[in-house]
């Protein structure tokens, strides 16, 4: 799928010198027309390649920072001016973004290419494909793209545009959200008879039934925050057609970390729906396309031990307030975390020389300059040593080593950039069991003979060797959805669900409900004068 993928964007990419961030739609301004291409079937594979480039697009880098930097997940602090970066990553913490925020921008933009890119693809294909069970399904597996990609707006800025026609460029004002909602849910159930039933390599990185299943289970479970209204007996009925289907299983703890490994792909069986990396992929114009998390999330004097082919930056790490939920001794997930003493494979100390004064800037005696070498040992707190204003912890060996990191998604030793390979989940079957148990625990009609903590078991079961839980409470899942989730920009939406979000963490104290939507980006409403603000900003 990684070379599919590669191979099928070429031919479109003219095309998609597209969007205007934040139009969604603009005019083909090339001799590739429909007239032209595409025409054959192989063309036709090439034409859907765009939509899925652009989905790509900042999934793993605006969009993260925006889920889980906002969140006690996970917290990107200056160290001696490195990474201030106008105050982006601090932002998101105190959580006082305004609507001129980098990453509010770049998220809406990147997300406004994948729908504009996507309706270009629907326009084209919709014109050339002979009308045979073969168009249905391409363009059902697009239009999940469109879904998915208004899915993520709606969740992030609430009140948005719909805009499903390539070509029309007048501005279109944003809607309410509960109208968000059902235009996804439509598009979903309108596109589910036509996608495909099959699972793994046929259809990985695609849209199929149970990925259409699986994000109206995520829906109906969130509808009392997008709707006003409980759906809970829907997310169950949602979740267990994916159940049922057969096709996906959870990982045993043998292989539950190497389905976030570089090498991960069709052979994971949770995967309902993944988004594919490769550091060879050509990136769609208005997107970057980078998967950069080990050069996020490596301590830089591990570069060693990871065999990197570069320095990390070792600039976002964890929270205590979040690292606390990871508290089974058993449990294989906590090895996607780097804490305390670091050592090698070998078993011998991470070590690094310096100088006394560059393992601690604030040292005052007379022999800062004498060499110093000293184990790397990762600290749990974050202290803003330098200065509070500027959220600085300084930058001497000690900042650097503040904070727990984790390595969930592996280090891609083999790619010569900082680009990495690991696939990107989106959609798993643990989530589908934990979905269901928290929709019965919160008042759901339990099906298939199912209880909340049977479902939670099944996922612990492949987790630890410690015993079944015989009772689960919602904050007990919620801690459990912690475990199982961390780093894949789901814990933003589940802090809100649970009514945490409001919650001081780390520096944060700011408890104002109306920052569970950002901000419509300045630059957005300078282009679509039809757009208005939501409240608050």
């Amino acid at each position: 799928m990684k070379k599919l993928l590669n191979k099928s964007c070429f031919p479109l990419v003219l095309l998609c010198a597209m969007a205007s961030c934040h139009k969604i739609d603009v005019p083909i301004k090339t001799e590739l027309t429909p007239e032209v291409f595409p025409q054959t079937p192989s063309q036709f594979t090439q034409a859907t390649g765009p939509a899925y480039a652009a989905l790509r697009g900042n999934f793993s880098l605006d969009y993260w920072f925006m889920q889980s930097l906002s969140t006690d997940e996970a917290i990107l602090p200056a160290r001696g001016g490195n990474w201030y970066d106008n105050q982006n990553y601090i932002n998101l913490h105190l959580h006082n973004w305004t609507k001129d925020h980098g990453n509010t921008n770049g998220t809406w933009n990147w997300l406004s290419v994948v729908i504009g890119t996507t309706n270009q693809a629907l326009s084209i294909l919709g014109q050339t494909m002979p009308e045979d069970a073969s168009k249905q399904t391409t363009l059902a597996e697009l239009k999940m793209v469109r879904a998915i990609a208004y899915f993520m707006m709606m969740d992030l800025y609430g009140n948005v545009p719909i805009v499903t026609t390539y070509g029309d460029f007048q501005p279109k004002p944003n809607v309410a959200r509960k109208e968000v909602f059902n235009f996804i849910e439509s598009e979903v159930k309108a596109s589910l008879p036509y996608l495909s039933a099959a699972a793994g390599t046929a259809t990985y990185g695609r849209a199929n039934k149970s990925t259409a299943h699986a994000l109206l289970a995520k829906m109906y479970l969130n509808a009392e925050v997008y709707t006003g209204t409980q759906r809970l007996n829907e997310c169950i009925a949602a979740s267990d057609s994916v159940i049922s289907s057969g096709l996906y299983a959870i990982e045993p703890r043998s292989s539950y970390l190497k389905m976030f490994y570089p090498n991960n792909g069709p052979s994971m069986k949770e995967f309902i729906f993944a988004i594919p990396y490769d550091p060879a992929f050509v990136n769609l114009p208005g997107t970057n396309g980078f998967m950069y998390h080990a050069r996020y999330d490596v301590p830089r004097s591990m570069r060693t031990r990871f065999t990197l082919p570069y320095t990390p930056s070792s600039a976002r790490s964890t929270l205590p307030e979040f690292y606390a939920h990871f508290n089974d001794p058993n449990d294989v997930r906590n090895q996607q975390w780097l804490t305390s003493a670091q050592f090698n494979y070998n078993g011998t100390p991470v070590t690094v020389t310096t100088t006394k004064k560059g393992y601690d800037q604030f040292y005052t005696g007379a022999d800062g300059s004498a060499p110093f070498t000293y184990q790397v040992t990762l600290a749990p707190k974050i202290e803003l040593r330098e200065s509070v204003a500027a959220f600085d912890l300084g930058n001497d060996e000690i900042s650097w080593n503040m904070g727990y990191r984790n390595v969930k998604f592996y280090p891609d030793s083999i790619s010569t950039s900082r680009n990495q390979s690991n696939d990107v989940p989106f959609l798993r079957y643990s989530d589908i069991l934990l979905m269901k148990a928290e929709a019965i625990l919160r008042g759901g009609t339990a099906t298939l003979g199912h209880t909340a903590v049977d479902l939670v078991n099944m996922v612990r079961s492949n987790r630890t060797t410690s015993a079944p839980l015989t009772a689960i409470t919602l904050d007990e899942l919620y801690a459990e959805r912690n475990r199982e989730f961390a780093w894949e920009t789901w814990h933003r939406n589940d802090m809100i669900r649970f009514g945490k979000f409001e919650s001081a963490w780390g520096y944060k104290t700011d408890a104002d409900p109306r920052r569970r939507i950002f901000p419509i980006p300045t630059s957005a409403m300078m282009v679509n004068p039809a757009l208005v603000q939501n409240p608050g900003y």
